[in-house]
């Protein structure tokens, strides 16, 4: 077995800004596992706000010596993008190797028209407004805040809601507000019918929501990794978001969205800015997901070809994507 790694960079169709920065391409790692007949492909985002780069992801991946077996990998590297890719490319390599397709090796139904969030980044009240006019023929917009100024970021939901009355809306801070924001955010939000609040305070303050009693459900985000806070987790959220990058894999992903049902807790799948090589495997969740935002593609200039389908707001898997 071999494997090896390439930095690819797609340009995003229009600046991407978060609570966090903001971006205008998307850099993934891809990597390539053969046996020399068969080959398989995973990709992954390295992402700054773990600690991660291109190069460093890169570079591990191609000095990688196995095992080449998709549960020794969870014991051999730690969660994270690494993992993810060489785990997405195991799975790709054992459906071709076998010919059944992942998500039949995974026990799932074939993802077929899953509805996904439409993200609408961070920007001034009236130019998220405009966003929403655009895109108000969505079944769900995912409407990104957390600045500095919550008064402006209600401005912002109430725009988007003004000009999208019929669309459902979830929100995620990216961990910017502190518990005084929040408090004043969330029953705006709630009277305006936002289904979600994602992460709304620092990973390293969610002691301080344990009783909160939100008037709209929250869901963890860069609070959750591979999921093995998931008790503390139950606390203060209700949902958890599920992404690939973070739990270093499929695998590892499949196994977090049935710990999580057992705290009774609801699922979330994400992504981050990626292509249809990144969502493919992370398609095969939304069947245990109450929220799918596999979005990564349509914020791109153009996605790889071949790429998974998007139309009338809603995903389907391709075999000839991957897996």
């Amino acid at each position: 077995m071999k494997i090896t790694a390439a930095i690819e960079s797609w340009p995003i169709a229009r600046p991407f800004t978060t609570a966090r920065g903001t971006k205008q391409t998307a850099h993934v790692v891809v990597a390539t596992v053969t046996d020399g007949n068969v080959e398989g492909q995973g990709e992954c985002v390295p992402y700054p706000r773990y600690g991660d780069r291109p190069a460093d992801v890169a570079a591990t991946i191609n000095d990688f010596q196995g095992p080449f077996d998709r549960r020794e990998l969870l014991d051999a590297l730690p969660a994270g993008p690494v993992r993810n890719a060489i785990d997405c490319a195991l799975w790709d390599l054992e459906a071709k190797r076998s010919g059944q397709p992942a998500w039949k090796l995974a026990g799932v139904s074939r993802p077929v028209e899953i509805p996904t969030a439409f993200t609408l980044p961070l920007d001034s009240p009236s130019a998220m407004g405009q966003q929403a006019t655009v895109e108000r023929w969505r079944p769900l917009l995912k409407v990104k805040l957390g600045s500095d100024d919550v008064a402006a970021d209600i401005e912002r939901l109430r725009m988007v809601r003004t000009q999208a009355p019929g669309v459902g809306l979830i929100v995620d801070a990216n961990e910017g507000w502190n518990m005084a924001a929040l408090a004043e955010f969330a029953p705006v939000a709630a009277a305006l019918g936002v289904e979600l609040i994602e992460q709304p305070l620092p990973e390293g303050d969610d002691q301080d929501l344990a009783g909160f009693q939100s008037p709209v459900p929250l869901a963890a985000d860069e609070s959750i990794l591979d999921g093995s806070n998931l008790p503390a987790l139950a606390t203060w959220c209700q949902i958890v978001n599920i992404k690939l990058d973070k739990t270093g894999g499929l695998t590892r992903a499949l196994a977090l969205a049935d710990e999580a049902r057992e705290l009774d807790l609801g699922i979330m799948v994400g992504c981050m800015v990626a292509t249809s090589l990144s969502m493919a495997p992370a398609l095969l969740l939304a069947g245990r997901a109450q929220v799918v935002d596999l979005d990564g593609p349509d914020l791109l200039a153009a996605d790889r070809e071949p790429g998974l389908l998007y139309a009338s707001g809603c995903v389907s898997y391709s075999e000839a994507v991957w897996g």
